[in-house]
């Protein structure tokens, strides 16, 4: 195959276009870091103090599960290192809950779990707890749909967490799905 040359102005033209087809929006460009950028570095959280079981958002997870699951509205941040923070809380049709304090990293399509409540009023946590891939199958799969039904658009963050949680609750504008 050979190329032909071309002029300076063509070529950025075809690249943009090339890149545009790929799924690069602006906003995924804009997080392109340069050389010299300083490397990501997560901050210091702890699980909140309060949450609540009585309010949540309810997200499906699967039809085959007796499972439901929901978010605390009360506990979703934004945080400034690129972070989504929740307690996610699924119930089983006996009652029984399993609380965790997670994260969701759109950049990196990542979440990682920050600690688990115990049911004696308190959150164990273990520092090696790590990053995990966003996957539709195995433990990850809550946060995944989380992420694709209205945390990230795509690799960014969708807004504040009024607006994730409007999203959540109502779906994307069809122009956005």
């Amino acid at each position: 195959m050979t190329f032909a040359p071309c002029r300076v102005s063509r070529c950025l033209a075809i690249a943009g276009a090339s890149l545009s087809l790929l799924g690069w929006s602006p906003g995924a460009q804009a997080q392109l870091q340069s050389p010299d950028a300083e490397p990501w570095q997560e901050a210091q959280t702890a699980p909140p103090a309060v949450f609540s079981t009585d309010q949540l958002q309810a997200f499906e997870v699967s039809k085959d599960t007796a499972l439901s699951y929901g978010i605390d509205p009360k506990t979703l941040t934004v945080g400034n290192d690129g972070v989504v923070r929740y307690v996610l809380v699924a119930r089983s049709a006996n009652g029984a809950l399993n609380v965790l304090y997670q994260g969701i990293r759109c950049q990196t399509a990542q979440v990682k779990t920050y600690g688990r409540w115990n049911n004696q009023s308190s959150w164990n946590t273990s520092p090696r707890d790590d990053w995990q891939e966003l996957s539709f199958r195995g433990a990850s799969r809550p946060a995944m749909l989380l992420a694709r039904g209205g945390v990230c658009e795509g690799r960014t963050i969708t807004g504040n967490p009024q607006k994730i949680l409007n999203t959540l609750k109502n779906g994307r504008p069809d122009s956005a799905r």
